[in-house]
């Protein structure tokens, strides 16, 4: 017995679909077509699938189906995180390979901070606790004569006047804070002038009366004569008067020498020296004021500031630099004692555009340590000279220059001498740091200004630390890196 194929329909079967078909024509028709239909879409879909376009009628068709309907869904596809990109390219920076690492470890350097910036575009090339706010020594002097020639300006000059006295015979020497007025003829401050002219002035004035008595006034400066920070050994060995209006030779025994005791009574051995110049030894000599509206019977002029500012940069004059700094107090309406320095002396540097924020100015000279600066705000100064702004110009001019003048004139010797001539600079030194800052022609051809500090346990051989790190830094010039 042969077996029928599930594909072929079996005869029973067939004859039961006809007996339905005879009974019921119009029914059986209309399945028959539904079916057909249903089979040519499904053979024109699968046609299209073949050759990739279906035809548009029957994609129509195929749409209308719920099963095709549900198959056509796209599944949503997750949006892509963008990745960040940066707002703008950063510049491409020089790759500085210059160290002064080494000379910057001395131990002769104690407690040592600095900064060297570049002088013409202002970056920093070098900092070592550079934001380090500490006493300077007679570098402060720089920020002195900076503060003078912005508010002066560099012709002011100090007048010392002689008045009339409310009595016969009496006449009032009035200081207007000239400390560098000669009992003599000269003495070691350039232009200065002399009692000898203002005593011949006084008596042409007089017409030959003698003069009975003088009075000195002084008050021109005011409060104490000595700033209470500082070491009263430094009057007796010669290295700055008390600071007072009226005054002779800068108080100095010797008015020769840069170097000499000074007294406790500056006014008075003034008083002294213009009776003797009068030829009236025999006057008495008290202290006073002058009186009002008195008849001016003499009058003498100091150098101008830009004079002063120079050789107190180039000695280190600390009475000069008290001078300077008392007379632009006054002049900007700050007051005429040491405490109106912290607000004068800070407002007349803002002037030239530096951020005074900060810094703890109560002398003119940097014999205090109670003085703050940083190194960093030297520098930023020092560009501002190097580039000779307003009338800084007159400080370039007159800064001492390493193994050539001034303080600096023997120094920069043996290894560091290939720096000597191209740094100007201002040198410090109290008994607690020495203090070197100023401007560096470096070997590389660029400018830089510095500001070294050397605090604490230092002795005399910090100097020559000094100048091996600043030597250093004259030959890395522009290539000098902070590692």
């Amino acid at each position: 017995m042969s077996e029928t194929p599930e594909s072929t329909p079996r005869p029973a079967l067939l004859s039961g679909i006809a007996r339905r078909a005879r009974a019921h024509p119009r029914a059986f028709a209309a399945t028959a077509a539904a079916a057909a239909l249903v089979v040519l879409g499904g053979g024109g879909l699968l046609a299209g699938a073949a050759v990739g376009t279906p035809d548009p009628g029957n994609v129509a068709r195929v749409s209308a189906s719920p099963s095709a309907s549900a198959s056509a869904t796209p599944t949503p596809t997750p949006t892509p995180e963008a990745r960040p990109v940066p707002a703008a390219v950063a510049p491409a920076q020089a790759v500085r390979t210059c160290s002064i690492a080494e000379a910057a470890s001395d131990s002769r350097l104690g407690t040592f901070s600095g900064s060297v910036r570049n002088a013409t575009t202002g970056e920093i090339l070098y900092d070592h606790g550079g934001g380090t706010y500490s006493r300077t020594a007679s570098v402060m002097k720089v920020l002195t004569s900076a503060a003078a020639l912005a508010v002066l300006g560099p012709d002011y000059r100090a007048s010392t006047t002689v008045v009339a006295g409310t009595q016969p015979g009496q006449v009032v020497l009035v200081g207007g804070g000239d400390i560098t007025l000669a009992s003599g003829s000269s003495n070691i401050y350039p232009g200065s002038a002399s009692m000898l002219d203002l005593a011949a002035q006084v008596n042409s004035s007089l017409g030959g009366a003698p003069v009975t008595s003088i009075v000195l006034d002084s008050s021109a400066f005011a409060g104490d004569a000595w700033q209470p920070s500082w070491n009263r050994k430094e009057l007796f060995d010669g290295w700055s008067s008390e600071v007072t209006a009226l005054q002779v030779d800068g108080d100095r025994a010797d008015p020769s020498s840069s170097q000499s005791a000074r007294s406790e009574d500056p006014i008075g051995r003034a008083g002294e020296a213009f009776a003797s110049a009068l030829g009236a030894t025999g006057a008495s000599i008290t202290q006073g004021t002058a009186p009002a509206g008195a008849a001016t019977l003499g009058q003498v002029q100091s150098a101008p500031v830009s004079t002063m500012v120079q050789d107190a940069l180039l000695r280190s004059d600390n009475t000069e630099a008290e001078m300077l700094a008392r007379l632009t107090a006054i002049a900007q309406g700050s007051g005429n004692t040491f405490s109106a320095l912290g607000a004068s002396t800070p407002a007349a540097l803002a002037t030239y555009g530096l951020d005074t924020t900060g810094l703890v100015i109560v002398d003119g000279s940097g014999l205090s340590d109670d003085n703050g600066v940083s190194p960093n705000f030297l520098t930023a100064l020092f560009a501002k000279i190097e580039a000779r702004e307003g009338n800084l110009g007159v400080i370039a001019d007159g800064l001492p220059v390493a193994g050539e003048s001034g303080t600096l004139g023997g120094r920069f010797t043996g290894s560091n001498s290939d720096a000597a001539g191209h740094v100007i600079a201002k040198t410090g030194w109290i008994d607690t740091g020495y203090t070197l800052s100023g401007i560096i022609d470096a070997a590389d051809g660029s400018v830089l200004t510095f500001a070294f500090f050397a605090l604490d346990d230092v002795s005399d051989s910090s100097k020559q630390a000094l100048d091996t790190i600043t030597a250093a830094a004259y030959r890395c010039g522009n290539n000098l890196s902070n590692q």
